[in-house]
């Protein structure tokens, strides 16, 4: 359930026009356990949520693969109104888990994943740069707006719901998943892959990410754990971002429209080598 319907009154040419029902995103808390033990509490809009529990602990590290992952139990045994709002991970008993570490997750909101984390240089985990040679179209990246447009239906029934889509190199869709928390949409994506054993039969060094926001850096940090080699926003990045994509060897793509795009970094693997020679992009 992405929505819920509110009574509201709705002000118009300095009056009050008429009582309609609006349709607002749910935002409800998911507690993610491992092994019954709490690590992470994040707002998020219920649906995939087994996908945003296996994302989320694959790109924080705690599981390397889908091997890992022995199982996702749902809490149903809660009070009225919480039933689903607790995931515990079974994880093999011989991981290896810094639970101190996953402390700073204590709590999330839906707008920003990084609540909590000490300093800025916690967040950086030692991942190395993306292996891929894969090339992109720019004329493909630049429809790939257009593709999800009448694919998000929590977005067209409330107006407050992120995108993350997840496309190859050819510009078909493969997964597209939609929250009230930008980061835990690209988890339910990352989470989609993971559990489909994409990981392994089909890794995602030739994929295309496109976030329906602004681009932040613990997007594309995940992008990075997650092999995803081009990533592309309808907004803005921040400096943050795009220190990232450059230190992981990302393509990093903003602003993008049907007719334009802003590359902040990885120009050559869009085939613009020589106009980034020239406007010193990396």
């Amino acid at each position: 359930m992405f929505s819920t319907s509110v009574s509201i009154l709705r002000w118009q040419s300095a009056k009050v026009a008429e009582a309609i029902a609006d349709e607002l995103a749910v935002e409800e808390p998911l507690e993610i356990r491992v092994n019954g033990r709490s690590v992470a509490v994040t707002m998020r809009t219920p649906g995939y949520d087994r996908e945003l529990a296996a994302g989320f602990l694959f790109t924080e590290g705690v599981i390397r693969s889908a091997d890992d992952l022995l199982d996702l139990l749902v809490c149903r045994d809660l009070p009225d109104g919480q039933q689903g709002n607790i995931i515990d991970a079974q994880v093999r008993r011989e991981l290896a888990i810094d639970f101190d570490r996953l402390t700073r997750h204590v709590f999330g909101t839906s707008s920003c994943g990084l609540c909590g984390k000490a300093t800025l240089d916690s967040v950086f985990q030692s991942t190395p740069p993306v292996d891929s040679d894969a090339t992109f179209d720019p004329a493909v990246v630049t429809t790939l707006p257009r593709r999800i447009q009448a694919m998000q239906p929590g977005f067209d029934s409330t107006g407050g719901l992120h995108a993350s889509a997840l496309f190859n190199n050819e510009g078909q869709l493969r997964v597209i998943r939609e929250d009230v928390g930008r980061h835990n949409a690209l988890d339910k994506v990352i989470g989609h892959a993971l559990l489909a054993g994409d990981m392994n039969k089909s890794p995602l060094r030739d994929t295309m990410l496109l976030v329906s926001g602004r681009v932040s850096f613990e997007l594309v940090q995940k992008a990075l754990v997650a092999g995803i080699p081009l990533i592309a926003g309808i907004g803005a990045p921040s400096s943050l971002a795009v220190e990232c994509a450059q230190r992981g060897g990302q393509t990093l793509v903003g602003f993008l429209r049907a007719d334009r795009m802003n590359v902040y970094a990885g120009a050559k693997r869009l085939g613009l080598a020589a106009m980034a020679e020239l406007e010193g992009v990396p």
